[in-house]
């Protein structure tokens, strides 16, 4: 079977990269213009490497902190390492890397673009907080530059991921814009019946919506493919989380540590723990006691039915002077179910991903917001804690993206 290759835009951390890979397929660049995220993705792209060798040993080394980052990235052919391009996707940058990927795709071609554009601008969390309700952000128009990569290398199909606000950004008007630029390509488009599709229904424990648009060349004839779903019982607490040492805020560490229990079904299945005797990044942000405080009565809410409305707060707990709009800003993670929405404001506190257990008392650890994204143990994300949260807040959920990537190799073969 011939080597189905693609390339991965707005790449991120390059977690919808990981279900094309695990799908069959081969990338031919990465683009991505945050040096943190393009980092994980060559240590990534080091990892697939070495496993195809019989040389994952040299990987688990870096893990464990007995070789460097750059010796990592050595041991692996440098224009695999080179296919990961650091430049933000702009008029003026379009040239290099087109000329980049040309140099590495020599004389195969590629047989699909997967990635989608930042998705602040389209967000509604985003255009509520904007006083211009994000008409005048140029990231609405960054699907103008994926297209280019569609006339360019004319896939058989593409993937452009985004968040549900895309159909209502000003009042559907992008959306539109986005059918008929690729349509003018020489595409047919469509959405999900449904309008989006949910992370949860994939196996992930986290309901995450998003719009997955998918475009093929007009003469395939093809249409919007089937997704299975599945059902299931899995809870976060006792299927996701229980097999991770427990930690108090500030605790952990982002260096290889021994798992606290063995794992379970749900890790197995979903390819969490794949191996590994270790688990890296499993670390908490600190907090101060007046934010403690908040996360002990939200837990107690939680624990009784009830979610912790910020203006109801006793007064000496309240710091922000708005307490109208967003009075949801402390949320516990469901243990005993899928978590909520990991967004990339993690990044800047916690208070939106407290830890069900209160006796831990803490936001949820790098690690664990991994897990609800459903990357595996084994992946490692470079940069600061801060960097890391930011990267899995944005990223798309490898298993989900796994199981759209088998559709799309059944569709394209």
């Amino acid at each position: 079977m011939r080597t189905l290759n693609y390339i991965d835009l707005f790449a991120g951390a390059a977690g919808l990269s990981e279900g094309f890979v695990r799908a069959g397929f081969t990338p031919i660049a990465h683009v991505e213009m945050n040096k943190d995220a393009c980092d994980t993705i060559k240590t990534r792209t080091a990892y697939h490497w070495l496993k195809e060798q019989n040389r994952i040993d040299e990987y688990f080394d870096y893990l464990k902190g007995k070789t460097i980052r750059e010796a990592l990235w050595e041991s692996v052919p440098q224009h695999l390492i080179e296919s990961v391009i650091n430049k933000e996707i702009s008029e003026e940058t379009l040239p290099d890397i087109f000329a980049k990927i040309d140099a590495e795709l020599k004389d195969k071609s590629v047989d699909l673009v997967i990635g989608g554009p930042p998705c602040q601008a389209y967000s509604i969390v985003g255009r509520a907080r904007d006083p211009h309700k994000m008409k005048k952000d140029q990231r609405n128009f960054l699907y103008k530059y994926y297209v280019e990569f569609l006339k360019r290398y004319q896939p058989k199909m593409f993937v452009f991921e985004n968040v549900p606000g895309i159909l209502s950004a000003k009042n559907g008007i992008h959306l539109e814009n986005i059918f008929n630029a690729v349509r003018k390509a020489g595409y047919e488009v469509a959405i999900p019946s449904r309008d989006h599709l949910n992370a949860k229904d994939f196996g992930v424990l986290q309901d995450r919506k998003r719009v997955i648009i998918i475009g093929w060349k007009k003469e395939l004839n093809l249409s919007y493919p089937e997704f299975e779903t599945k059902e299931h019982t899995f809870q976060i607490l006792k299927d996701l989380f229980s097999d991770l040492n427990p930690l108090q805020n500030g605790e952990g560490t982002l260096k290889a540590v021994d798992y606290a229990k063995p794992t379970t079904d749900y890790l197995k299945e979903s390819k969490i723990r794949n191996g590994l005797d270790f688990v890296t990044q499993h670390l908490a942000r600190p907090n101060n006691e007046n934010d403690l405080e908040i996360y002990r009565i939200a837990v107690d809410k939680w624990n009784n039915g009830k979610r912790l409305n910020y203006a109801e707060l006793p007064e000496r707990l309240i710091k922000h002077s708005n307490t109208t709009s967003f009075v949801n800003r402390f949320q516990v993670v469901n243990g005993n179910g899928v978590s909520h929405t990991v967004v990339a404001h993690i990044a800047m506190d916690g208070h939106y991903y407290i830890h069900p257990d209160k006796k831990q008392n803490r936001s949820i650890s790098v690690r664990e917001a991994a897990r609800i994204q459903s990357f595996p143990d084994d992946y490692f994300f470079e940069g600061s804690r801060t960097a890391a949260f930011k990267q899995i807040g944005n990223a798309v959920p490898p298993l989900m993206a796994e199981k759209i990537a088998e559709r799309i190799k059944e569709m394209i073969l």
